[in-house]
């Protein structure tokens, strides 16, 4: 049984972990509205806004990184506290799940606001070269290689990124894949539990099989008839 002073430890500690996810979770959303915002506004005009958005974005990243690594100090010291009973430890596990869902979608925002900038970048810089040469201050042979070949890095770097993007989406699918192994194993376990349950389980089973067999003979039964009644 933990203390009276770890219960109340225990307590402060789980309301900071609320107040920072509360917070992080509205940090996000506005994260992901801008990163939507920028992303339009540096496509749609190759000049400077006044609010420099991207700046602004890069600050709001910060700070969401930052309140990442209270949370999980918070969960660390959640931990060494000894728990009472299964419910502390379902809490722990679950703020340590909501961290890592915050972080997937914080760095599937940032990845898809980088790689739409870079893709941005590339087109702004291949329309400016098109327009450079039909207005014959083309580069030389050389120059243009040398730009080839940064455009040939900065594809694989956009590459790069949506891998990584797929990457982690992978992760979050196996995350859930694990979730709803976790939620089967305890139905089995309640199931066992209870055997009257489970036999009544094996009972509609078996009667569900015994009707569709059932219901397999006559549906053969009444194709035969048919059959021979066509074949008469």
């Amino acid at each position: 049984m933990a203390t009276v002073a770890g219960v109340i430890g225990w307590e402060e500690l789980r309301k900071q972990a609320q107040h920072l996810e509360n917070e992080i979770d509205a940090k996000l959303d506005a994260f992901n509205k801008l990163g939507v915002k920028a992303g339009s506004a540096h496509s749609s005009s190759d000049t400077v806004p006044l609010l420099d958005e991207e700046h602004v974005f890069e600050n709001m990243a910060t700070e969401i990184e930052s309140l990442f690594a209270k949370l999980s100090a918070v969960n660390d010291k959640m931990s060494e506290i000894k728990p009472d009973g299964g419910h502390m430890l379902h809490r722990i596990q679950r703020h340590r799940e909501i961290l890592k869902d915050y972080k997937l979608e914080f760095n599937k925002t940032q990845n898809n606001f980088i790689a739409r900038r870079d893709r941005e970048d590339l087109l702004s810089s291949v329309r400016k070269e098109i327009d450079n040469y039909k207005s014959g201050s083309g580069l030389n042979r050389r120059d243009q290689y040398l730009k080839e070949s940064q455009h040939i890095h900065n594809s694989d770097r956009l590459v790069n990124d949506q891998i990584s993007i797929a990457v982690e989406t992978r992760e979050h699918l196996v995350s859930q894949r694990h979730t709803f192994k976790r939620i089967q194993t305890r139905f089995n376990d309640i199931s066992n539990r209870f055997p009257a349950v489970n036999s009544l389980l094996q009972r509609i089973n078996i009667r569900k099989r015994r009707d569709s067999i059932i219901l397999g003979l006559i549906i053969g039964f009444c194709t035969f008839l048919m059959l021979l009644y066509a074949f008469h």
